[in-house]
């Protein structure tokens, strides 16, 4: 499936890669439901990834930032000995998740504990992006001048019109 969003891009500046990561999220629609995991937010800017790695210790667990996607993928390298296995429900088998990453977001950390890998994300937006007030300058009136009558000498005077407010007379040229 493809859509199309050249309406959207005509009045939008920078989102070129909005496209690409609604075409990657339609084309991982079959993608695998395990390990299971939960996105929440737990902050303005901040965020957490959970997810259910029964079975995986720390060093089968590998967290990759590549090309604005985080990569978590996880393997066991030694099976354990557990005699003969009457019922395996516990699954053990190699994954890889990918996660679309906004602009300006980075991982600042993951931990593990009781078979949940816990890792956060946190949106760090650039002083230049950053909203910030323009001032608008109020300037004096200026005076006008009339560029027509000032004559060709080096030393000369310059007509200057009278404000409004004023009724002085017009200096007129020497």
């Amino acid at each position: 499936m493809t859509y199309d969003f050249a309406p959207l891009f005509r009045t939008a500046i920078g989102f070129d890669r909005l496209a690409q990561v609604m075409d990657t999220a339609a084309r991982n629609t079959g993608t695998s439901s395990y390990p299971p995991y939960d996105i929440a937010k737990t902050g303005s800017d901040s965020y957490a990834l959970t997810m259910a790695v029964a079975g995986f210790g720390p060093d089968d667990i590998e967290l990759v930032v590549q090309d604005g996607t985080l990569i978590v993928s996880g393997r066991v390298n030694t099976p354990q000995d557990e005699g003969e296995v009457l019922h395996r429900g516990i699954a053990r088998r190699a994954f890889e998740r990918r996660f679309a990453l906004a602009d300006h977001v980075e991982v600042t950390g993951a931990d593990m504990t009781n078979g949940l890998l816990r890792i956060s994300v946190r949106q760090i937006v650039p002083e230049a992006l950053k909203p910030r007030r323009i001032p608008v300058n109020v300037g004096q009136p200026t005076q006008r001048v009339q560029h027509d009558t000032v004559p060709a000498v080096p030393n000369h005077t310059t007509v200057v019109e009278p404000d409004a407010q004023q009724n002085e007379p017009v200096p007129t040229a020497a």
